[in-house]
């Protein structure tokens, strides 16, 4: 049978449902196929943490014990159903050799993009993970979280997908005119890039994470012929990996996927976040019936500046269109400055 959150549809030997499970334990049945007792909720958490336990958002993404206090905190307060890793996007750009500014509050600033002409490209070489300093640090936090509720709450480790990446140490609008004019420049840093993309997965597994999630989100700037062409090789192949090595994958494409969701299903991804502006029903219908979607709350528009009462409607209106292989979120990461009272009212749509 497939699996059903309603209740009141249940039949007597799905009796099952009505054992309250663990976290680790639903998501598992959601990514099977199975009945479960419950939707899970899995928001996306990172300044919204750290200002949480008293820290700023650089702190978060430098300080891996930091880390690890905040989304231990927020999974307990809301009783979320998976823990994260996911902080910022330069852990492997740092670790490749590019420099950064980190403000107090926001993201880091590239000083300079670490990839000029393409002979800097002949220079990138995979790092050694154990020799490296904010990747090993992701690694750290994973095996800390992992060991403090892995037991009973899924463990979500994560890596830049490869044209992310290639995005990151380029510049994002050098990317995009490489993907048309010179693709051979980003098929050849892919390589590279996905050995890396893989190790650094690989190791986070090792650590304790049962998922890796892959955020690509350069990707949503392309169309699907170039997704198709150029991207969704490299993509299936880190994935690919990650099952090889006993792993499961949430692809992360935020933005407008609208175009390119029918070849994110060919990755082979076991979860697909769907973001805030892609009509929920009609990713549902090009992902087809059996592929895990999550999703797709808008992060500032609903949960930041809506109600109480217009979150819990939206998180209604989510569960219904995402049907039972589904799992709740915001589209995107939760913005600082949300009400807990509307994260409340997001987390408790699922009760």
């Amino acid at each position: 049978m497939e699996g059903c959150f309603y209740k009141d549809k249940l039949s007597s030997q799905d009796n099952v449902l009505e054992t309250a499970m663990n976290s680790k334990e639903r998501m598992d049945a959601i990514l099977h196929g199975r009945p479960y007792d419950r939707p899970a909720v899995t928001p996306i958490f990172m300044a919204w943490a750290a200002h949480f336990v008293g820290h700023t958002y650089r702190e978060y993404y430098l300080d891996g014990d930091v880390l690890v206090k905040a989304q231990l905190a927020v999974v307990r307060e809301f009783q979320l159903d998976q823990i994260s890793a996911i902080s910022d996007p330069w852990r492997e750009a740092a670790d490749f050799g590019m420099e950064f500014e980190y403000p107090e509050q926001g993201v880091g600033k590239p000083i300079r993009h670490l990839i000029q002409t393409p002979a800097d490209i002949q220079k990138l070489k995979p790092v050694n993970i154990h020799n490296s300093r904010r990747m090993l640090q992701r690694v750290q936090s994973v095996e800390a979280m992992a060991a403090a509720v892995g037991s009973t709450h899924s463990v979500l480790g994560w890596v830049e997908g490869p044209f992310a990446e290639y995005a990151d140490l380029r510049g994002v609008e050098n990317a995009l005119m490489d993907l048309m004019d010179r693709p051979e420049l980003f098929q050849e840093a892919g390589q590279v890039l996905l050995c890396n993309a893989i190790d650094f997965a690989i190791a986070q597994i090792q650590a304790g994470a049962d998922m890796i999630g892959i955020g690509d989100a350069a990707a949503s700037l392309i169309g699907p012929d170039l997704y198709e062409q150029f991207v969704l090789s490299f993509e299936s192949q880190l994935i690919d990996a990650i099952h090889n090595a006993r792993g499961r994958v949430k692809l992360h494409i935020c933005g407008n996927i609208n175009s390119i969701l029918p070849f994110m299903v060919h990755t082979g991804a076991d979860i697909i976040d769907v973001d805030w502006m892609v009509p929920l029903d009609e990713a549902r219908q090009k992902a087809g019936p059996d592929v895990v979607l999550c999703g797709n709350v808008n992060p500032s528009g609903i949960l930041l500046e809506g109600t109480p009462q217009q979150v819990a409607e939206a998180a209604q209106n989510c569960l219904q269109k995402g049907g039972s292989r589904f799992i709740l979120m915001p589209g995107c990461e939760v913005p600082p400055g949300t009400p807990i009272e509307n994260l409340r009212a997001l987390c408790a749509a699922v009760l």
